[in-house]
């Protein structure tokens, strides 16, 4: 059996660590095995799960550029007591060129992934900026979400893989029977329509738009309501800002949820205004079900699989957005099921290619 130790930020609920999961669940672990790095002392949403599924979990200090000597260190002792570990995959895109490039000191093989495409705001996107100096050479394998998040992190003229972020395709299947149970629990009504987002509630994300057009559609006479599932930094201002738009009666802030299959049912249209992203597994889960999609023209093109998503850019009003929301509204959830599987985003596809790629990797001296 080969160990491959996965380092991340941390196992809690989010498109990354749902994609991971995905892959531990289907992955033979008879023959591969995952172990964990997280960059947190905090417990995490999936780590009995990891455990339970035969995974360890170590943890080591966040990287914080004054610490730069303590995170090197560690992860020195690290490789120096475990000798058990060939390949390492690291899922981050800014530290991983310190452990990355000491992982390859001790012989290691390394391979970068990339689930991102922009460096974010503010000082972490100026060290990001910074850490990306030199960044292919930390690598001996690269990999993408897509081709803009490749491009972002290792450049154009560098060869990377898409690996396609995978997911449980059958749990999506629209299921009539799950979303009344849902809408019923929530008590939104049969003629209330329903807007949907999955993620983290952070400033990437743009939820606080998402209110904005809430308020449009219920200004054009369109009963509706909006339903998050994710957690994040921005929460406490979306409450308060769904209480200023006269709106709060109308969101539901579910947190976070271990039954996206589920929640997806009860959506209407999935939107997804986020200023950028390396993918954005959620629209693939939202396709998965059969829902119609708007996304902010920022995110990957490539994430239409189904052909029910559309594209409109941010510098549109909530308004036009709305209005566009508008001519969404009638429409029949289908089985997506085999275009899921046709485009390569079911797990078992991207499973089978990951499973031969690290025994190949095993069978390196």
């Amino acid at each position: 059996m080969i160990k491959v130790l996965m380092i991340v930020h941390e196992m809690n609920r989010g498109g990354i660590e749902n994609f991971i999961m995905n892959l531990y669940r289907n992955i033979d672990r008879n023959k591969i095995n995952f172990d964990f790095v997280e960059h947190t002392n905090k417990k995490c949403a999936f780590d009995d799960e990891i455990e339970s599924l035969g995974g360890k979990i170590y943890r080591c200090p966040d990287y914080r550029v004054i610490n730069h000597f303590e995170y090197s260190k560690w992860w020195n002792s690290f490789f120096k007591e475990h000798n058990e570990y060939k390949v390492i995959h690291s899922h981050l895109d800014s530290s991983a060129n310190i452990h990355l490039r000491i992982a390859k000191k001790y012989g290691l093989i390394t391979i970068a992934h990339s689930h991102s495409s922009s460096e974010g705001f503010g000082f972490r996107a100026i060290v990001k900026s910074f850490l990306k100096i030199g960044f292919n050479n930390c690598c001996d394998y690269k990999f993408a979400c897509s081709k803009e998040a490749g491009e972002w992190l290792f450049g154009k003229k560098v060869c990377y893989k898409v690996l396609n972020n995978g997911i449980e395709s059958e749990k999506y299947i629209f299921n009539e029977n799950q979303r009344n149970l849902l809408r019923n629990h929530l008590n939104i009504k049969n003629d209330e329509f329903v807007l949907g987002h999955i993620g983290r509630l952070d400033k990437n994300k743009n939820v606080t738009f998402i209110l904005d057009i809430l308020k449009e559609l219920n200004d054009l006479g369109i009963k509706s309501k909006f339903v998050s599932a994710g957690q994040g930094s921005e929460y406490d201002c979306l409450v308060s800002k769904s209480k200023e738009l006269n709106i709060e009666n109308d969101v539901f802030f579910l947190g976070l949820r271990d039954d996206i299959n589920d929640v997806v049912q009860l959506f209407d249209v999935f939107v997804f205004p986020s200023v950028y992203e390396g993918l954005g597994i959620a629209t693939i889960e939202a396709q998965a079900s059969g829902l119609k999609c708007l996304l902010s023209d920022t995110i990957p093109k490539e994430v239409d699989i189904t052909g029910n998503v559309e594209f409109m850019s941010l510098g549109n009003s909530p308004k036009e957005w709305a209005e566009k929301i508008k001519t969404m509204l009638s429409y029949k959830r289908e089985n997506t099921k085999q275009k899921i599987i046709e485009s390569g985003y079911d797990i078992k596809t991207t499973v089978d290619y990951l499973t031969k790629f690290y025994l190949q990797l095993s069978e390196q001296k």
